[in-house]
């Protein structure tokens, strides 16, 4: 009972103070302005990218929550790891759904710190292109096999196996390896110049009205 009023303090309280850099990203018409399982998904896995890339990237987050004036959205370490626990593949599920306004705070997070990484990202991607270039597994190089090995641990550790979802990435790293990737490119993308409005919109193709 008692996580059940904390949650609902957090939604409300979040409602109460606005940055202003949260209307960069276009509200939707969407069903009591709670977000969609598969959109809490992609969040998540977006930052999990970033802690694969980045040593400190979850340490990092709550600095970056201070500089963007978050702390109203995002309290503590605990408020974000709840938020995070949305995700439906996660041990840790908490059956909650975001609201808009955490929904945005997360996306402009991942941005925020996938932007210093830019030139690492983009190395990675290029190295994935000449490996598959060359006929060659993509952990052959040596950058992109610690940036995959790391995404695994993450994903190991985080997820919960006895989803079926889960299960498929768990026993294939082909398509553990894909994922990693994609998650990549979806970080580069959000770098670019508006690159995170669309971004933010393509996380609500089909919620929409």
């Amino acid at each position: 009972m008692n996580s059940t009023v904390s949650i609902m303090s957090d939604s409300s309280s979040s409602t109460k103070f606005k940055p202003v850099i949260l209307d960069v990203l276009p509200d939707f018409p969407i069903s009591g302005q709670r977000c969609a399982v598969r959109l809490q998904q992609r969040i998540d896995l977006l930052l999990l990218a970033i802690e694969a890339l980045e040593r400190g990237a979850s340490e990092r987050m709550l600095k970056t929550i201070q500089q963007l004036q978050f702390q109203e959205i995002i309290r503590n370490r605990i408020v974000l790891w709840r938020l995070r626990c949305t995700n439906p593949l996660r041990r840790s599920y908490t059956r909650e759904t975001l609201t808009l306004i955490q929904a945005k705070a997360l996306v402009i997070i991942a941005s925020h710190q996938a932007k210093p990484l830019t030139v690492q990202i983009r190395q990675l991607l290029l190295a994935e292109q000449q490996m598959r270039q060359k006929g060659l597994p993509v952990n052959c190089h040596f950058l992109l096999a610690e940036y995959l090995d790391q995404f695994r641990a993450h994903f190991q550790s985080r997820m919960n196996p006895r989803r079926a979802k889960v299960s498929v990435y768990l026993t294939s790293n082909d398509e553990l390896n894909k994922l990693a990737l994609f998650l990549l490119k979806q970080l580069l993308f959000c770098t670019g110049t508006t690159g995170i409005q669309r971004f933010w919109i393509s996380l609500f193709d089909g919620e929409v009205a």
